[in-house]
């Protein structure tokens, strides 16, 4: 109204106060292959007070001149320096770190006490983004690849030994790899995170691979006719050197990352520390649960009975080939 009045628009007094106070282009300098924005505003003396910008002159329609505070009211108040736009939509920054403890128990913690305390105005609300937001599409994420992980594993399983139970016993080896990697990550109080969710799934391939380094030989062993807890012994002392090698080598590999604490060390600790506990305690959970699991199930397939009834049925294939070519037709 005030602006009306002299027949001025309010974007003409708001460009005259970011000239004036803000600076604004007027040309540009060119200085060889380089060119410079040439800004012009009024000297210090003529916008260091309120006083000062009250009286920075304003020229109307007519041509006459007009003090700023005669259009517009001039104080002092603490604001946002700077007006941030995401979306279409502002919004304020507010920012903090978080040292000593969890990130996802602290900005828990806070979303409470914000939720509480701060009552936010019509049309304002709030939303935690950051590294808390990229955790919580992370951990979305896996949502959907851990379960897709663990159905092709059991697919894989089943289509190499053909058998349910073997194939159960192999997934059992994997708690055994995830109870170090548990163990490791509460003895150095680290905080579960998404890397050493990433660190879980690395320990269930490995943890597989072993099962089916141990079983697979065991059922070597009894389609070869070995008695049960025979076939058991044998299978661990012949297979517990390559298993001691392929866990050895990554807790191995691994070892310095769990022990840093340089600059990016928060992100893959968790990670190694998970592997290398994990990998600890895998060989020797799968070399001394896994055979007493074999021991309790039933024999199955690879059983003595099983093994000389097919024996026997191939014996009896074999004599009635003979028979055949008797001239006699003899029985066998």
């Amino acid at each position: 109204e005030r602006c009306a009045r002299y027949g001025l628009a309010t974007g003409d007094v708001n460009a005259i106060v970011q000239t004036a106070i803000g600076g604004q282009s007027a040309t540009d300098v060119y200085e060889q292959e380089r060119h410079f924005p040439l800004v012009v505003r009024l000297l210090p003396k003529y916008r260091e007070s309120i006083e000062s910008i009250k009286a920075i002159p304003v020229t109307t329609s007519s041509g006459a001149q007009i003090r700023l505070a005669d259009v517009c009211d001039i104080a002092l108040k603490s604001g946002a320096s700077y007006i941030y736009r995401e979306n279409n939509e502002r919004y304020l920054p507010i920012k903090f770190s978080v040292r000593g403890r969890d990130l996802g128990s602290s900005v828990a913690e806070a979303q409470s006490k914000v939720v509480a305390n701060v009552k936010l105005p019509t049309g304002y609300h709030a939303e935690w983004s950051g590294e808390f937001g990229e955790l919580n599409d992370a951990v979305d994420r896996l949502k959907v690849i851990v379960p897709i992980g663990f159905l092709m594993i059991v697919v894989l399983l089943y289509s190499t030994f053909n058998s349910v139970l073997d194939s159960l016993l192999v997934m059992a080896s994997i708690p055994l790899a995830f109870l170090g990697g548990v163990l490791a990550l509460y003895f150095t109080g680290t905080t579960f995170s998404v890397s050493a969710a990433v660190g879980f799934i690395s320990l269930l391939g490995v943890a597989v691979m072993a099962g089916i380094i141990l079983i697979s030989h065991y059922n070597l062993l009894r389609r070869q006719g070995h008695q049960r807890q025979e076939a058991i012994i044998d299978s661990c002392q012949v297979r517990m050197r390559p298993i001691l090698m392929m866990c050895m080598s990554a807790c191995i590999g691994l070892l310095p990352a769990a022990l840093s604490h340089g600059i990016g060390s928060e992100t893959q600790r968790p990670l190694a520390m998970v592997i290398v506990g994990g990998m600890l305690l895998a060989p020797v959970l799968v070399l001394l649960v896994l055979p007493v699991l074999i021991s309790l199930l039933p024999g199955g397939r690879h059983s003595p009975e099983s093994h000389d009834l097919a024996v026997e049925n191939l014996h009896y294939r074999h004599e009635k080939k003979r028979a055949k070519k008797q001239p006699d037709g003899g029985k066998p």
